[in-house]
């Protein structure tokens, strides 16, 4: 996958760049595949917003993804690779040999036509999914379940990949893409390899009407607000934000506070936290 950058034609051409799309093969979305996506614009049921700026944005079809990849020991044949609005990865539609179609995370180096298959015996390659058991130590994996069953949950973001560093007992150690070390149970299903697009993180947005197709609106900082709007408000002229440390709107501590809870269930599966 590449990265097209434009000629300076404009003040937001000269910092623009996109993705190139190479790898895509099939436009149009599977439709037995899909459903209806109802926008919120940040509001719950009553209506209220809970998460600022968002709204707006371009209509989008939500696509079924396979996470728990439970069809066992049945190959399938990668049909297509596609672009998929909701997530920053590509996904893969394969065709298994019963004739059932389902959507996968397209993983990196996983071509149409490439056979693919899930179960506790199959091949280590990228795209397989197997348990944490059938995995050799060192191998890079993605779209990680934290409970048997579940789903993958864990690394399912364009261009991430863990590595599964030992196992012990009912529990295996798998190094996620910030560094963490976190203990998951043996028999969780993981996909072997990388997942695709791995360029997503060198595009540049160059324009403010892009963010605005993602459904992101405009954010206001809280210093140049009145008071009566953020405590960080008011002063005359450019002003600091006149606290010991930033707060959010409703006065609680931001940028930098640790919010995670101290007696949270899963403090004791974590071995190593990211960045120590």
């Amino acid at each position: 996958m590449g990265i097209r950058v434009y000629k300076p034609t404009s003040a937001a051409r000269r910092h623009m760049s996109v993705l190139t799309f190479e790898e895509i093969t099939k436009k149009k979305p599977e439709k037995s595949l899909t459903e209806h996506i109802k926008k919120n614009s940040g509001r719950n049921a009553q209506g209220k917003i809970t998460v600022r700026h968002q709204g707006g944005g371009s209509k989008k079809t939500y696509r079924l993804i396979d996470f728990k990849r439970d069809k066992k020991d049945i190959p399938a044949k990668v049909a297509a690779i596609e672009y998929d609005p909701n997530r920053s990865a590509f996904i893969a539609l394969l065709h298994y040999v019963d004739g059932e179609k389902r959507y996968i995370l397209a993983p990196l180096d996983v071509k149409v036509g490439d056979t693919i298959e899930a179960g506790e015996n199959v091949d280590i390659k990228p795209g397989n999914a197997l348990p944490l058991a059938n995995i050799p130590v060192g191998t890079l994996i993605h779209n990680v379940e934290i409970k048997p069953g579940r789903g993958g949950q864990l690394v399912r973001s364009a261009g991430m990949s863990a590595q599964l560093m030992a196992k012990e007992g009912a529990f295996a150690q798998v190094r996620l893409p910030s560094g963490e070390v976190r203990k998951i149970p043996i028999n969780a299903m993981a996909t072997i390899g990388t997942v695709g697009n791995t360029d997503h993180e060198n595009v540049r947005i160059g324009k403010a009407g892009r963010t605005r197709h993602m459904g992101i609106r405009p954010t206001v900082r809280g210093v140049v607000m009145n008071p009566c709007d953020h405590p960080h408000g008011g002063g005359e002229g450019k002003s600091p934000v006149g606290m010991p440390a930033p707060v959010t709107p409703w006065g609680k501590p931001a940028l930098g506070y640790k919010t995670r809870k101290h007696k949270k269930y899963s403090n004791r599966l974590i071995v190593k936290r990211a960045g120590k």
